[in-house]
């Protein structure tokens, strides 16, 4: 696998910040009453995926850099379960949450596929 120069190289970094992103501006639309609860913990899941790829590619071994692959998955889940509950308490509507859950999906496939060839 050829070693890229740095981790904003990456598709799946940039798209994880666009994600972050998407998630920021979502999260503009939830109540006052969230700002320590739902808001807080959504902006941070969403910030932890690309700051995790970020730092497993800075990582000296390709299994350091797999295992931060991994905790960039969690990340990522929690964020789309957090998105998912939004919806659910009618803060969004599955009209704003669909393109940011669209990415979700993409970006997860992304972190498989990355995490499974470096551990080949």
């Amino acid at each position: 696998m050829a070693k890229i120069p740095s981790h904003r190289d990456l598709i799946v970094w940039q798209k994880a910040m666009d994600m972050v992103v998407q998630i920021y501006h979502l999260a503009n639309c939830f109540p006052p009453s969230e700002m320590y609860r739902l808001t807080n913990q959504i902006t941070r899941a969403s910030a932890s995926v690309p700051a995790n790829i970020a730092e497993g590619h800075a990582r000296s071994t390709l299994k350091d850099y797999a295992h931060f692959l991994a905790i960039a998955k969690g990340s990522l889940m929690e964020t789309e379960t957090l998105l998912m509950l939004a919806v659910r308490l009618g803060y969004l509507n599955n009209t704003q949450a669909e393109p940011t859950l669209d990415l979700i999906t993409e970006i997860s496939k992304m972190l498989t596929v990355l995490r499974s060839r470096l551990l080949k």
